[in-house]
């Protein structure tokens, strides 16, 4: 169940904007990031990373001109939870509010603002804290596959 397209589209200013356009969203470019950048994601394949982008009911790139130079996911059951995930800019892009603006307009300012968000972290919680995202209790469990 993939999302409408192009619902958003903002300046950011000095040529950067955020877009959830799923069509422009590119799928190597997350790839790259993801599998070669990321602790969450490392050696994530390339089909992978393509079906979650397709199959996320919202996605949300930062882009600069057409570079695409961030990256937010989310999934939900659209009444009660909704899980962000894969959020990134790319190192020589941060520093310039990137990550907060797209977990705003993640969060905040889209189709799913009034429901619960979870997500992991290791090393974020400053930038989440910003949005109310609070360390859980003692009640969440994981399950991790086998492998």
């Amino acid at each position: 169940m993939a999302q409408e397209a192009g619902r958003v589209r903002r300046s950011l200013g000095k040529g950067l904007e955020l877009d959830d356009d799923p069509a422009r969203i590119d799928v190597a470019a997350v790839h790259d990031f993801l599998a070669n950048q990321s602790y969450w994601a490392e050696g994530r394949p390339y089909d992978v990373v393509e079906r979650l982008v397709r199959e996320a009911q919202r996605v949300v790139g930062a882009y600069d001109g057409g570079r695409q130079v961030g990256f937010a996911r989310a999934f939900t059951d659209g009444v009660s939870l909704v899980y962000l995930a894969d959020v990134y800019v790319l190192p020589e892009y941060r520093g310039r509010g990137l990550g907060v603006e797209l977990v705003r307009e993640m969060v905040e300012r889209g189709p799913y603002a009034d429901i619960r968000w979870v997500l992991h972290t290791r090393d974020a919680h400053r930038l989440y804290g910003k949005f109310r995202f609070d360390r859980p209790s003692e009640r969440l469990m994981e399950r991790y596959h086998r492998g």
